[in-house]
């Protein structure tokens, strides 16, 4: 059953098209929205799309669209989501799904109402090689967590910047964090647990910005495993790189920056009995495609079958939460925990733009 999708913003939007027409039984993009005039003509020719709007209220009138893909600036998300399973759509949303957890929370009681459901997107999680480490841990092969390191190493100049909502609190709602290692330690929680607590420093060192764009945490996951991350983009060879500790096998991911789940991946078991268990484990394996493409087909696989859809609005209250006690414990200077609902201070919004900016700043001059 081949769904009609309605695509948002066409800046990364244009990946997402990319990736749809690789299922070509499965999807077709029927519509495109974009503010830009040269841009939605420009998308529309490439890929025959005939249906071009500015106006957001008429992809909602679309009675044949199922998938409303939002791939716009992450401060309208909230707005475009809800408007979008107001009318029933089944929606698709680029990172970070919204601005806070408070406005997740809005969406999650939003989805229970409507016949539509959102994917919030984590592509990186689609990857040959992060999929069999996955399917070793799922398997019981790999055993007990001991420790993970994250490293986000990637570059952006002045230039990227030059664009009137990157950059700021209000309409970027945050720097490294938010924007680029969110897909990093999205991976962590998939592969290693939920964290538990985090203690983090920041600095905007890169770049004349208002977020942050350097950050080292340190974590400790609910499992009693523990991890260390760094994000900067002022790398001047940008690499992703993942390394697992487990009791009985040792994952690192290769280097890609934009596709760290992709072979080639080292995979070091123990002994060569627990070599032999992982052999086993990959009889009749089948190769999964990177990252959106990857992820596409198994999302409609469960809007087929109406089965849980391969990343929910669970795994994007996670990293939101993450965000939020990274940046709460930027300001404090003092460990924070991920339980955070309406009691916490920072459950609405987790800027530093007021008071936490000042230890931005101050870094930044060191």
């Amino acid at each position: 059953m081949i769904k009609n999708v309605a695509v948002v913003g066409c800046g990364i939007g244009r990946t997402h098209i990319v990736s749809y027409a690789a299922h070509p039984d499965k999807f077709r993009v029927v519509a495109i929205c974009d503010l830009n005039d040269e841009r939605l003509a420009s998308i529309g020719d490439e890929f025959g799309i005939e249906r071009r709007t500015k106006d957001y209220a008429e992809i909602l009138r679309m009675d044949d669209v199922d998938i409303v893909d939002v791939c716009t600036p992450p401060a309208v998300h909230l707005e475009q989501i809800l408007a979008a399973l107001a009318a029933g759509k089944n929606v698709v949303c680029e990172k970070p799904l919204v601005g806070s957890v408070a406005d997740v929370d809005k969406v999650i009681q939003a989805e229970k109402q409507s016949k539509g459901r959102v994917l919030p997107i984590f592509q990186y999680r689609y990857g040959n090689g992060i999929m069999k480490a996955k399917h070793i841990i799922d398997q019981g092969i790999a055993g007990k967590p001991y420790l993970a390191s994250v490293e986000v190493f990637w570059k952006r100049t002045a230039k990227y910047y030059d664009n009137p909502w990157r950059g700021r609190w209000d309409t970027e709602l945050g720097g490294v964090l938010v924007t680029h290692a969110i897909h990093l330690h999205d991976l962590l929680t998939f592969v290693m647990g939920p964290v538990k607590s985090v203690f983090a420093r920041a600095a905007t060192r890169v770049n004349d910005i208002e977020v942050e764009d350097c950050v080292v945490g340190s974590l400790e996951l609910q499992n009693g495993a523990l991890a260390s991350t760094a994000a900067t983009l002022g790398s001047q060879d940008e690499i992703s790189r993942l390394r697992f500790c487990f009791e009985n096998v040792t994952f690192e991911s290769c280097q890609k920056p934009y596709a760290p789940g992709d072979d080639p991946w080292k995979i070091i078991p123990a002994s060569p009995e627990v070599q032999a268990r992982i052999d086993q484990a990959f009889e009749g394996w089948t190769f999964v495609p990177t990252r959106f493409e990857g992820l596409f087909a198994p999302y409609h696989e469960a809007l087929v079958s109406g089965g849980e859809l391969p990343i929910t609005l669970v795994d994007a209250r996670r990293s939101l939460e993450l965000l939020t006690a990274f940046y709460q414990s930027i300001e404090t200077e003092r460990p924070q925990t991920l339980q955070v609902g309406p009691d916490h201070p920072r459950y609405t919004n987790w800027s530093l733009a007021n008071k936490g900016a000042d230890v931005l700043r101050y870094a930044a001059r060191a």
